[in-house]
């Protein structure tokens, strides 16, 4: 395998713990990687808004040649903001998307690059929980009011049971597949974007700008919008706590998000360099 100079992380079920929280031995881990001109890249489903204080956090911030992956593979940024590569869906994909939410009777949202907008006046509680989580506001639109607003992704998001039970109906989401990408990236969420979008070909696209390859990759997930980049990358690392299919797909496992699995990985890789 050639020398790694890419390490790609998933942030939630990898980076932070269950308390949703950076441990100091992942900390310096990545400090270390860093310190050996590797590029830690933060991937995620989030936007950049829902990444900023996890990146000062972990000194990465405001850097033109430091990188992160957002709204699951849809935008690509340097952490000093410049948009390297975007896909944002299509008013028509979101009309198909939202009406079939109306369908199966499950609470959806979109996003912009600043704001989350729901067309039902009966917000979802996980509507509410993104929002929190990744700094946003929430605004309620008619889905003809959303012409013209630049959307990067949208998410079905509902309780689990009632989230699997609509997903279940994939005979109702095959014709979005031609045109879209869908990933379950939670038991709550599950996301669509532009066909095509994924973390792995938001690293193929970054690897093409920095002159390197899959085989300069190391890639650490754990859920089935983290498969992408896993099957992509030249060293695939799946967490202990990961869904059966990352974990068929990686390289190999590492302990979980709650025993610093990704500083153990990072550890193990820089003692053999």
């Amino acid at each position: 395998m050639k020398a790694i100079k890419i390490i790609a992380i998933d942030i939630d079920g990898t980076l932070v713990n269950s308390d949703k929280q950076v441990t100091s031995r992942v900390k310096q881990a990545i400090k270390a990687a860093k310190a050996q001109q590797i590029k830690v890249v933060v991937c995620t489903g989030r936007p950049l808004t829902g990444v900023k204080s996890l990146l000062q956090e972990l000194e990465l911030d405001a850097q033109d040649d430091q990188y992160v992956i957002c709204f699951g593979g849809a935008a690509t940024y340097s952490t000093s903001g410049e948009l390297i590569d975007e896909r944002p869906i299509s008013y028509d994909d979101y009309i198909d998307l939202e009406a079939l939410a109306r369908k199966l009777r499950v609470h959806f949202h979109a996003v912009s690059e600043n704001r989350l907008y729901t067309a039902d006046r009966d917000i979802g509680d996980y509507t509410r929980y993104e929002a929190d989580l990744v700094s946003m506001g929430i605004s309620y639109r008619t889905p003809e009011e959303m012409r013209d607003i630049k959307l990067i992704k949208s998410m079905y998001v509902d309780d689990p049971k009632v989230l699997d039970t609509a997903i279940a109906r994939q005979d109702l989401f095959e014709p979005l597949k031609q045109r879209m990408t869908l990933t379950k990236s939670a038991p709550f969420y599950y996301e669509a974007n532009a066909k095509g979008a994924s973390k792995g070909h938001a690293l193929q696209v970054l690897c093409e700008k920095l002159g390197l390859t899959a085989d300069n990759v190391m890639a650490i997930g754990d859920e089935a919008n983290d498969l992408s980049m896993i099957e992509f990358a030249g060293c695939g690392v799946a967490m202990d706590n990961a869904i059966p299919a990352v974990k068929a797909a990686a390289d190999e496992v590492t302990t979980d998000n709650d025993h610093d699995g990704v500083a153990v990985t990072i550890e193990k890789l820089l003692a053999q360099s």
